[in-house]
């Protein structure tokens, strides 16, 4: 949107002529379209891709010694649990427990189940507690076949028996579907669009184009997962990022046609304006969210680039859509855009009063100038707010969840609970050592004994040569869990000091889920600051060119970090520091999933530009026209107050839905986005934008080797006077 008046010609011009005339083709092209990528995507689509191991970290390198000399070790296991209040020789409980031992042995997806009552090391030394390992002979075992192995054990439980089955595949096969999430997300978009448009027509148009698109969005990212793998977590993210910006791109649209019609423009002409204008901006903004979604591929981790890739298909779907069916929809709707209308107070109290909706000063008015007043006091305040929230982000951990951290309710978390106050949490955290050797006569059992003495190791198995006799393994169980910081601080000391220093410890190397999980976070966190910096540089070379002015496009960068900042810092404290945590659904502390901060800060980002883009073009139409930078942030705030106001809405209910979920990584997510959301929708668009703005005064336009604009109409000398009131 950078003028006021739209231009009449042009290939966006075009685009939105062809779209309103042949809008029957274009539906037509649309609904045909969908449906055959779905038929193909949903049914020919690629299976999800959950293996986050690789790379050249040492758990990589000793996973690929293991799957080349080890095959015997492949494959998922799960790992049944018991605990008898008399003990598991107690009749009735030995009876119990046989029967569901038998159960499981007999299913057709697992192998021979070794029976407690036949290894003493399977056994608690009061033989209250027991374990063993259950292998699945299917590596690609469904979520149903699992299922009913785990209702078997959780209905098998009481009368003194408690038993649990735990293990990736029955984490999984446990969790609930998403449920009415997105649903739930629809329903909250379409109430801030009704009270938004007061119109039941105007409120479908942006949903529809939204579910659409979305459709066939996701029906197309399974077909790219042939060629760029993502994990399973992709859809309902790429679904919640989708329904955010497909709503609020033809909100924006809708509001600006409508705006078109109340000037008095025909729907052919108001839509042509609507899309050069409008239309323009949205391209420009997802261009944005495309390449920030993109900068992900800098983190180097092929599934991250397989969600980087995905979501920009569906937010290039989005755009597509917003650009050339939504125009084809205000053909079919013209004059009826706000039929079906909500009642509203306000034209009541216009008629009373006699003044015209258009000249009396908005709440956002009045706002900007009470800011605008104090503006460097409103800067500091707001700043100091941001980077008290931003402060717990100091004390970040990343890992991925493991049963430790499910529901209560779940069979896998008991499982864990059972193992670990029998065994030692650190049953549930094994590190799984392995090396080349030359012969089956290699001795590491100095090196098993300097990893035994170690502090924090709770024991060590005996090493294990291959079949080939070409590398050796053994296992190191911890004393910690899981999610504990010291089991991560004991990986980084084996690797670091015990083993470097151990007779024929070079070459070993520490790997298994735990230090695959540690390794993970690692590489985050190295990397993490790379892709922030080329995502920022992309970005504000992108305002750059729109808004024309570097002065804006770097104080969006710095208000846009502070934002994310504060957003990561309100997710540590209600998930890692657990404040509020249990009222929001997650069950107990823990680190923050280790993709979930550099998914956030691209996607939080590019969403960020979105507001900025509407905001400062409207500010930048306004200045260009009056050459007064206070009336233009003024009235560009006015303007854009309601519809940026509006689409921050939809984004908050859409993201808060996933706390209705059942992933908690995808919780965190979500709950970190929509905080992300709220406070650029307040703070930093009601306060830091106009503060700054203010403070920087014609500097706000520099750009290098460019005069400040002039105004090329002057404005009412009172006007002006009552915009700095």
């Amino acid at each position: 949107m950078p003028t006021e008046t739209a231009p009449t010609d042009g290939v966006l011009a075009g685009l939105a002529r062809f779209c309103y005339r042949r809008r029957r083709l274009v539906l037509l092209t649309w609904i045909v379209g969908v449906i055959a990528v779905a038929i193909v995507g949903f049914g020919f689509g690629a299976a999800s891709d959950n293996d986050f191991s690789g790379g050249d970290s040492e758990s990589a390198k000793a996973q690929v010694l293991i799957e080349k000399h080890f095959p015997e070790q492949q494959g998922d296991t799960l790992t049944l649990a018991i605990k008898a209040e008399k003990g598991i020789d107690d009749p009735a409980a030995r009876q119990k427990i046989e029967k569901v031992l038998a159960d499981l042995d007999a299913s057709p997806i697992t192998g021979p189940v070794t029976s407690p009552y036949q290894d003493e090391n399977l056994v608690t030394k009061d033989r209250r507690i027991a374990r063993t390992t259950i292998p699945l002979t299917d590596k690609d075992a469904e979520k149903t076949e699992v299922k009913p192995l785990v209702d078997t054990v959780k209905e098998a439980s009481g009368d003194g028996v408690t038993l649990g089955l735990g293990g990736a595949q029955a984490e999984k096969a446990e969790t609930p579907p998403q449920g009415p999430a997105e649903s739930v997300g629809v329903l909250a978009a379409a109430v801030i669009l009704f009270i938004a448009f007061g119109s039941l027509v105007a409120m479908g148009l942006p949903i529809v184009t939204a579910l659409l698109a979305i459709l066939g969005g996701i029906a197309m990212m399974k077909l790219v997962g042939h060629v760029v793998p993502s994990p399973d977590f992709t859809v309902i993210l790429a679904a919640m990022i989708g329904l955010g910006v497909g709503i609020d791109y033809a909100l924006f649209i809708v509001t600006r046609y409508k705006d078109s019609l109340q000037d008095g423009d025909e729907p052919e002409s108001a839509t042509v304006k609507a899309i050069t204008t409008a239309g323009r901006a949205v391209l420009f903004a997802g261009t944005t969210v495309v390449i920030a979604l993109l900068g992900l591929i800098v983190m180097g981790q092929r599934l991250m680039t397989g969600v980087a890739v995905a979501t920009s298909v569906i937010v290039l779907v989005t755009m597509i859509a917003a650009v050339t069916l939504l125009p084809a929809f205000l053909g079919f709707t013209g004059h009826k855009i706000n039929s079906l209308r909500l009642p509203r107070r306000t034209s009541r109290r216009q008629r009373a009063d006699g003044v015209p909706s258009r000249e009396r000063r908005t709440p956002a008015e009045r706002w900007a100038g009470v800011v605008q007043r104090k503006p460097l006091v409103a800067a500091v305040l707001a700043g100091a707010v941001l980077l008290v929230l931003a402060a717990p982000m100091l004390s970040m951990r990343l890992s991925l969840p493991d049963a430790s951290v499910q529901p209560h309710d779940r069979s896998s978390y008991t499982s864990h609970k059972i193992v670990s106050e029998g065994f030692g949490p650190g049953y549930g955290a094994p590190l799984i050592f392995a090396t080349e050797v030359d012969s089956k006569n290699a001795d590491l059992r100095p090196v098993v004994e300097a990893v035994s003495k170690t502090e924090g190791i709770a024991y060590a198995t005996q090493p294990r040569i291959s079949e080939d006799g070409q590398a050796v393994t053994f296992i190191a169980f911890p004393k910690t869990g899981y999610q504990d910081e010291a089991t991560a601080d004991l990986v980084h000391q084996l690797r670091d000091d015990v083993l470097p220093k151990a007779p024929g410890g070079e070459g070993v190397y520490v790997g298994g889920p735990n230090a695959v999980t540690i390794d993970n976070a690692d590489e985050v966190g190295s990397r993490l600051p790379l892709m922030i910096a080329v995502v920022i540089a992309m970005s504000v070379v992108l305002l750059i060119a729109l808004v024309r002015s570097v002065t804006i496009a770097l104080q969006a960068a710095v208000m846009n970090l502070l934002s994310i900042g504060a957003a990561y810092g309100v997710l540590v404290a209600v998930v890692q520091w657990g404040w509020l945590g249990s009222a929001l659904g997650f069950p107990t502390e823990m680190p923050i999933t280790t993709w979930v901060p550099m998914m956030m800060f691209p996607v939080l980002f590019g969403l960020s530009m979105d507001y900025e883009v509407f905001l400062i073009s409207r500010i930048r139409e306004e200045y260009e026209r009056t050459g007064d930078t206070r009336m233009a942030v003024t009235r560009g705030l006015a303007r854009t107050a309601k519809v940026i106001t509006a689409a921050a809405a939809i984004m908050i209910a859409v993201f808060t839905t996933s706390l209705l979920g059942h992933d908690v990584a995808v919780k965190q997510g979500g709950l970190g986005m929509a905080v992300a959301v709220l406070i650029d929708a307040t703070i930093v668009r009601m306060v830091l934008v106009p503060a700054v703005m203010e403070l920087c005064g014609k500097a706000n336009w520099w750009m290098p080797g460019r005069r400040a604009p002039k105004a090329t109409s002057a404005s009412p000398a009172g006007v002006r006077e009552d915009a700095r009131v």
